[in-house]
């Protein structure tokens, strides 16, 4: 047989094999697994690894906050992704305080129709447990959006306890999964207050306002009322070593919860908010970054699987004109930084090179897992007949010394300036088109579509 594409000689990686071999690629999907496979168009991959494209289930592509907007769009948020080696983004559809959730889902896939050179899915987030809001999920399911996500602090997001009950039952029912900014709002709000009546208002201040026991004490609660309805919890961006434990013991218990972290707290520490001239609140984001023993027990939690996603949390904003909105008070910082573009690499270099994770579990939480967790598999995440031609070409000896101008994300900086890295992303295929070849884009269209994944198996 004689496939549109053959991608030959790789080390195919997956979640739990490394083995050499050719893929057979029609049209859009995976046809076959093989050797001497032959194909109308072939691409050399001897000397590279061969994985699925990654999955980021944890991105803000325009964003509103306050009176600003996250710096990339749809359009170049999704092309640095696929810079990056990303092939699927899972966004989030805001409504606005009592908006019909099934309108503000509409409204969404209106901003990203016709930009998105990748295909993407939607979290839906629920700010209150209105019965008309709770009565709208499975709705919202069957539009193929199966994920929401909640707040345990911020002023018009967070959830008291009994709210954050009703809507774990509601999701549950409707076969859907919750996520949680597990952050305590009672402490947060009470060290903010107490930055602010002493007077320091610096990016540093931000991580004192939002300290390590915030988040621990809400992963706790949250686990504990997950244990009390049984409905699937998804924790984003976990940042300490006591949140890790916390899932870790939650896990002991027998209760259905997951855990994602990010490559800021493994790879950043909280220095960065020393750093003069202003420079700190280019590092600004909630929940801030941390001590050397959290990325150290993070590291650990993702090679046992107590974690097991890594999300960018990409929410970009320009220092110059956003950032600086704070020069006078940490509060006014827009917290977010960039990340969706090197994920991917930063994960090889500092984790797998690093010995802190195999190459599988790189593959499983860059990718695989992704596509399990939020009802992707086997459409995507995978390297099997039938799946997707989802497919990264990744070169494990490229050096690259990462700077604002080799990455192609819409912001100003880049918070790993300088940061050298072994191992980048040289071929992206979505769906058997490439889109980027050497760090270039060169898709002609905005390929991407919209994915309706699964409920919760």
């Amino acid at each position: 047989m004689i496939f549109d594409l053959v991608i030959s000689g790789g080390k195919l990686v997956t979640a739990s094999t490394t083995y050499t071999s050719d893929i057979g690629i029609n049209g859009e999907t995976i046809a076959a697994i093989g050797e001497g496979l032959q194909g109308k168009e072939v691409i050399d991959a001897r000397g590279k690894l061969v994985i699925p494209g990654a999955i980021d289930p944890h991105v803000h592509l325009e964003m509103p906050v306050g009176d600003t907007f996250s710096a990339d769009d749809w359009a170049s948020g999704t092309l640095a992704a696929a810079c990056g080696g990303v092939t699927t983004v899972i966004d989030f559809v805001e409504p606005e305080p009592d908006e019909v959730l099934i309108a503000a889902l509409q409204k969404r896939l209106e901003s990203a129709k016709g930009k998105a050179v990748i295909d993407y899915g939607l979290h839906m987030t629920l700010r209150n447990d209105h019965p008309d809001t709770l009565n709208q999920i499975p709705a919202v399911v069957a539009e193929g959006c199966p994920s929401f996500k909640t707040y345990l602090t911020y002023e018009g997001f967070a959830l008291s306890d009994k709210a954050f009950l009703n809507v774990l039952e509601a999701v549950g029912k409707a076969r859907g999964m919750v996520l949680v900014h597990a952050e305590n709002d009672a402490i947060v709000s009470y060290c903010t207050r107490q930055m602010i009546e002493k007077g320091k208002t610096s990016p540093g201040a931000h991580a004192l306002a939002r300290p390590a026991i915030a988040e621990m004490a809400a992963i706790q609660n949250s686990l504990a009322h997950a244990e009390v309805t049984g409905t699937p919890l998804y924790i984003v961006h976990i940042s300490t070593a006591g949140g890790t434990s916390a899932l870790e013991a939650a896990h002991l218990r027998g209760i259905t919860a997951y855990g994602e972290t990010c490559p800021q707290y493994l790879t950043l520490t909280e220095d960065k908010y020393d750093l003069p001239n202003f420079e700190g609140a280019k590092y600004v984001c909630s929940p801030p970054l941390r001590q050397k023993n959290d990325q150290e027990t993070l590291w650990r939690g993702l090679a046992k699987g107590v974690l097991q996603t890594v999300g960018s949390d990409h929410c970009p904003f320009n220092f110059n004109g956003q950032k600086d909105k704070g020069r006078d008070s940490f509060v006014n910082i827009p917290p977010g930084l960039p990340g969706i573009e090197i994920r991917l690499a930063l994960l090889f270099t500092f984790g797998v090179k690093k010995g802190h994770i195999s190459i599988n579990r790189w593959v499983d939480c860059c990718a695989s897992s992704p596509a399990r967790l939020f009802g992707l598999y086997p459409r995507k995440g995978h390297l099997i007949p039938g799946a997707d031609a989802d497919i990264v070409i990744f070169d494990p000896d490229k050096e690259i010394v990462v700077t604002k101008a080799v990455l192609h994300e819409r912001v100003d900086y880049t918070p790993y300036e300088g940061i050298k890295l072994q191992g980048y992303p040289v071929m992206t295929i979505l769906r058997g088109k490439s889109l980027v070849i050497e760090n270039e884009y060169i898709g002609t269209a905005a390929h991407g579509q919209f994915l309706k994944r699964q409920v919760y198996q």
